[in-house]
């Protein structure tokens, strides 16, 4: 494993630069849109029992502008392996999400992975297949979230915790959120008490 210390990460910038230039030597799209999990639509496919396939929906819980920045900043604060992922196509734009965690550590060229070790990241191209935009809330809302086998997927920052840093400067430990939303609870009430 790679020291903290020792890493030589690029800029975000250089390293959107890298992935772009990589899609686009393999004849993938290097226009880039990026989503997070609450963007993931992952579904059960018909065809094969116990079988999912993810799809994407960005109407409902939109991207900030600057959320790519804070989970590109967030994972190299924490010195653990970035992967740029692309999930698909769609509308001639390649469908990526940040994804960090020393899990990665263990992947390479056999599961798919390009590896810059130098830089403690990795890539993954995925198929050149179409991924489907869901815009229908009720399929979104039906979404699978728990009782799906363990992803690459699983390990990408959440839109809530780009909320989190931009409010505390830092992801919240369970129990901050849970006394958060307590003092919200009583603030209410007291207003209402006056």
């Amino acid at each position: 494993m790679t020291s903290v210390g020792t890493l030589n990460r690029p800029t975000l910038p250089e390293a959107i630069d890298a992935w772009k230039r990589m899609l686009a030597e393999r004849g993938l799209s290097s226009e880039l849109l990026w989503i997070f999990e609450e963007n993931l639509c992952v579904e059960k496919t018909p065809q094969s029992p116990g079988g999912f396939h993810p799809g994407f929906q960005t109407r409902f819980t939109p991207v900030p502008d600057d959320a790519l920045d804070i989970a590109f900043d967030d994972f190299c604060e924490s010195g653990t392996r970035i992967v740029f992922y692309r999930l698909g196509n769609s509308r001639n734009r390649s469908v990526c999400i940040l994804l960090g965690d020393a899990w990665f550590d263990r992947r390479g060229e056999g599961d798919g992975y390009i590896r810059r070790d130098e830089w403690r990241m990795s890539f993954h191209l995925g198929p050149k297949t179409e991924i489907e935009e869901v815009t229908d809330m009720g399929r979104w809302l039906r979404r699978i979230i728990r009782e799906r086998p363990l992803h690459d997927l699983d390990f990408c920052m959440a839109l809530a915790a780009i909320a989190e840093i931009k409010m505390h400067g830092r992801v919240l430990a369970p129990y901050e959120r849970f006394a958060e939303t307590i003092v919200g609870k009583l603030r209410r009430i007291f207003a209402h008490a006056e």
